[in-house]
């Protein structure tokens, strides 16, 4: 139903992605609307909407289900982080892992993934102090499962992605800890250890499930499109299409998660750095899925700036897509144009 902005009300249902005038996506199909929504709307100047009215009790028990729902995910998470802190002594110990411990983790996961369409508050409710491998294999399963949709993979296949992506660095539960969680830089011989859990990973998920799909992702995540990943030095067409979304999936991760050795970079900035990295190491038309689909994400966070303040995003910049507009208290500014004002944090709404 095509709605004019002004008879919208919080709970209607966005059947169609709304853009604004300059062609900016502004929110992406499947969103329930908030009040914040419907203001961004009359903002830019939107009339209309395309959507299906929920009963007007909605608004009532909005705040409720989010609050469920958010709890819901966050046992789901931790319950997964310890899951696979299982599956990882399970793999040091015994050299396999179950696998129908896996499949339970992954179906449980993804069942709720598919309700989801806001990724971006996903990895934010993420962002904790659990153990950065179980954190990282998950988050890794997560985006992996998402940009695998996003390409249009049928959903046996992005279940098989995101078991991929979760289990792409199970061969690390075969290097010492002293080495996996050293705060300072590794030397060269460390390093050359550190590359062979790519190799590790390989022969423990053979020798747990003999899928030659699965054990191939873990052993090619590292590489690059451009020859100078490892452990083969594979290039372009030579790398599997699922271990090339393994590979954006885990830089994207471990860029923006904090661990002993490195400090966790701004969502934003990252998927700017992605795109760069897509002109040489990292798969350019999985690099473009994902940020399409996640920059829409970012609009209506709240954010801490460089200069103290704190505001919302409030539209993406046809300028510069990665410094968006935000809304302080005081004024709008725009990013692409202060280039000595940055986003420090993205917070979980």
């Amino acid at each position: 139903m095509r709605v004019h902005v002004t008879d919208l009300k919080p709970g209607d249902l966005l059947i169609n992605d709304v853009y604004n005038s300059s062609g900016l996506h502004m929110l992406v199909k499947g969103s329930t609307l908030s009040e914040d929504d419907i203001a961004k709307l009359l903002q830019h100047g939107i009339d209309y909407a395309d959507v299906e009215h929920t009963p007007s009790d909605s608004h009532s028990n909005e705040q409720t289900l989010r609050s469920d729902q958010t709890r819901l995910l966050t046992n789901l998470f931790e319950d997964t982080i310890k899951g696979t802190e299982t599956l990882f002594k399970q793999a040091l110990e015994k050299g396999f892992i179950d696998e129908t411990q896996v499949d339970h983790i992954l179906i449980n996961l993804t069942s709720q993934l598919e309700k989801q369409k806001d990724v971006v508050s996903l990895l934010l409710m993420m962002d904790g102090d659990n153990e950065y491998t179980y954190t990282h294999s998950l988050q890794v399963g997560m985006l992996a499962f998402y940009i695998a949709g996003w390409m249009g993979y049928n959903p046996e296949e992005c279940l098989t992605v995101a078991k991929a992506g979760y289990l792409h660095d199970i061969g690390k539960s075969k290097i010492p800890p002293e080495m996996l969680h050293k705060p300072g830089k590794l030397t060269p011989e460390e390093f050359e250890e550190m590359k062979k859990h790519t190799l590790y990973g390989y022969e423990i998920i053979m020798e747990s499930t003999q899928d030659e799909l699965l054990a191939t992702v873990a052993l090619q995540h590292h590489e690059r499109e451009d020859g100078s990943g490892y452990p083969y030095g594979l290039k372009r067409d030579e790398i599997h299409p699922y271990s090339r979304i393994t590979a954006v999936a885990d830089v994207y991760s471990a860029m923006t998660t904090n661990r002993v050795y490195q400090t966790k970079q701004e969502l934003i900035s990252v998927l700017c750095e992605l795109y760069s990295l897509s002109f040489g190491q990292l798969n350019g038309e999985v690099t473009q899925e994902l940020i399409k689909h996640m920059l829409p994400n970012f609009i209506g966070k709240r954010v801490l700036l460089t200069t103290g303040q704190t505001g919302l995003i409030v539209m993406n910049n046809s300028a510069d897509y990665f410094r968006p507009l935000v809304q302080t208290s005081s004024a709008f500014i725009d990013l692409a144009k202060e280039r000595d004002v940055a986003i420090v944090e993205i917070y979980v709404q």
